[in-house]
C-alpha cells in the first residue's frame, strides 16, 4: 500500500471508529468536498459535516470500505454507510463511490457519488420513492442538509 492508499484507509478506519478528529487530520486545510446531499463544502465545513454526522448517529453508524486505490495524485474507494436516518428513524444502507485528489500528503478534494433517489427511498419511504427522483425534492434534501450543518456550526 502506498502512502495515499494508507491515507484513505486511515480516513475510513477513523470513520468506522467514529473518530472525526483523525478523519479531519487527513484533509488539507483548503479541502473541497462534493456529494449529492450537501453539494459543495469547503475547508472547515467539511470537517464540521463529518463531526455532525458522527455525533447525530449516536453510535448507530456502521462504515465499511473497500477497493482503495491511489497513486501520487488521485485515488478512489468504495464505502457503505449503514445507519438510521435521524429525521424518520428509517434504516439506510448507502453505497458510495469516492474520488480523491491529494496535495502535500493530504486530501485536498473529496467527491462522494451515490444515487440520491435510492437514498431518499430508504430515508423517506413512500415519499422518497414518489418524489426522490425530482430536482425539487433533491434540492430540498440539499437545503435541509446545509441548514443542519449551519445550525451545527453556530452551536459550536
Amino acid at each position: 500500500m502506498n502512502s495515499n492508499e494508507e491515507l484513505i484507509s486511515k480516513f475510513y478506519t477513523a470513520f468506522a471508529n467514529a473518530d472525526a478528529k483523525t478523519m479531519c487530520e487527513c484533509y488539507h486545510p483548503k479541502v473541497h468536498f462534493i456529494d449529492p446531499a450537501f453539494g459543495l463544502l469547503k475547508e472547515e465545513q467539511v470537517s464540521d459535516m463529518w463531526k455532525m454526522l458522527i455525533l447525530r448517529s449516536k453510535g448507530n453508524l456502521k462504515i465499511e470500505f473497500s477497493n482503495v486505490k491511489a497513486d501520487e495524485f488521485s485515488g478512489t474507494a468504495n464505502w457503505v454507510a449503514t445507519y438510521n436516518f435521524t429525521k424518520t428513524n428509517r434504516n439506510v444502507i448507502n453505497k458510495i463511490s469516492a474520488e480523491f485528489i491529494f496535495q502535500d500528503g493530504l486530501i485536498i478534494k473529496h467527491v462522494d457519488q451515490f444515487d440520491l433517489w435510492k437514498w431518499s427511498k430508504q430515508a423517506f419511504g413512500p415519499t422518497g420513492y414518489l418524489l426522490g427522483w425530482t430536482g425539487f425534492f433533491q434540492k430540498k434534501i440539499q437545503e435541509q442538509a446545509l441548514l443542519s450543518l449551519k445550525k451545527f456550526q453556530e452551536a459550536k
